[in-house]
């Protein structure tokens, strides 16, 4: 473990990004992170593994992500600069640990970003989804490229028309009259199914630490960040667990685990059809508002890798006028679009979140290891932290976690071969 000063690191002067986002700005690009396509899109796919026991699986993904979140705050108040666990493995744990972080959140969080296109265009486009899912991956590259405060004002607006959609969807769930106790009725719960779906759900929580992430563009963040990321986590949590129980009361676990657009089909089985195109639209605001900051995060990663030469080092450049890491941000758009391209949406959501896992687990690990006068929550926390990411990454699909495998060894003969 390497001696830490409680300093925070800093980028060589005219690289550095500049801090402009409050408390609330915070917390709304972590909602906007969080309440997007998740809740739109990863009820279907965790219901096809664990049927009525979904909201088991939401529970426990809830724990393991509040575990990871008060990781990252802790870490983040320390270390406020871009690149999140990137930073954390490396200051914590030394170079290795922090290049495999940084690796597992780029690839993860890119096929994200696929998986979260893709939702939008099958809510806002369908039979055109491709397409639709390239064109809104270059638009919002385009605000991001023009500075972090155009990101957090259009998240605003992004968010608060995917909390009016979902409270539609709510509402016509409980007063539709097809919500029934007798839809929970079920196979035999599988507890190994429950634990699947708990890792796909992990998918939709991930966003908290697009906070984190962002931590060289927050002012004051030793007091920001560890407010904001709870604060965030928390109302997401309330939202899903409301939405995933009215959805599975309407639909039933077999109808929730076939639907292509889970919550628009609810409303209509509530018979409020009028409602549909209100929570279509709804849907497509929340994609683009949690895929325009996971954007915004991914790119601020690979800038910090870049900085110390875990990626190219071409890609640390900021723009002189807009402060933001537009090579990396571009190369990102690229790699998204190919995915779209080419992915199904549960492949991409099963392999963002075999990534996004092994990043939290480094996450809790460099935690754990933080002196007392650093931390702001007991070891134990950590320590469930850890278990739990472990435990979601064996049970997930296992084509997701060949692949991943495959991913995180090419990254490191990749790391090996660019070192000589």
């Amino acid at each position: 473990m390497r001696p830490v000063s409680g300093d925070p690191v800093r980028p060589a002067r005219g690289r550095a990004l500049s801090r402009r986002l409050g408390t609330a700005d915070a917390v709304v690009i972590g909602l906007g992170s969080m309440i997007g396509a998740g809740v739109f899109a990863a009820f279907a796919p965790a219901a096809r593994s664990a049927g009525s026991g979904l909201l088991v699986g939401l529970a426990l993904a809830a724990v393991v992500a509040y575990c990871n979140a008060t990781s990252s705050a802790q870490l983040a108040a320390v270390y406020p600069t871009s690149g999140g666990t990137y930073v954390y493995g490396r200051e914590r744990l030394g170079d290795w640990w922090g290049f495999l972080a940084g690796w597992g959140f780029v690839i993860g969080k890119t096929a994200s970003c696929a998986a979260i296109a893709l939702t939008f265009a099958a809510y806002a486009a369908p039979g055109f989804e491709r397409p639709v899912a390239v064109a809104a991956v270059v638009a919002l590259t385009a605000v991001n490229y023009r500075g972090i405060t155009r990101t957090a004002g259009l998240t605003r607006i992004l968010v608060a028309g995917s909390l009016g959609a979902l409270a539609v969807v709510v509402a016509a769930n409980l007063a539709g009259g097809a919500a029934a106790l007798g839809h929970l009725a079920g196979p035999p719960i599988a507890p190994t199914g429950v634990l699947q779906s708990a890792g796909l759900l992990f998918f939709a929580f991930a966003g908290y630490a697009r906070i984190a992430t962002l931590g060289e563009e927050v002012r004051d963040p030793r007091r920001v960040i560890p407010r904001a990321i709870p604060l965030a986590l928390g109302i997401t949590v309330g939202v899903y667990a409301v939405v995933g129980a009215s959805a599975l009361l309407v639909l039933g676990p077999e109808r929730l685990a076939a639907a292509n657009a889970p919550l628009a089909e609810a409303v209509h089985a509530g018979g409020w059809d009028w409602a549909g195109p209100l929570v279509r639209v709804g849907a497509a605001a929340a994609s683009l508002g949690s895929l325009l900051a996971l954007i915004a995060g991914v790119g601020r990663t690979s800038l910090a890798m870049a900085r110390n030469a875990d990626l190219p080092r071409w890609l640390a450049a900021v723009h002189p006028r807009f402060r933001v890491p537009h090579r990396a941000e571009v190369l990102v758009a690229a790699a998204v679009c190919a995915l779209v391209l080419t992915v199904d949406l549960r492949g991409a959501i099963g392999f963002s979140s075999f990534g996004v896992l092994i990043y939290y687990l480094i996450a809790n690990v460099s935690a754990y290891t933080q002196p007392r006068e650093q931390r702001r929550w007991p070891r134990a926390v950590q320590v469930l932290g850890a278990v739990g990411c472990l435990v979601l990454v064996v049970t997930l699909p296992r084509s997701a976690v060949l692949i991943g495998l495959g991913v995180f060894a090419a990254g490191a003969l990749y790391r090996l071969f660019a070192r000589r």
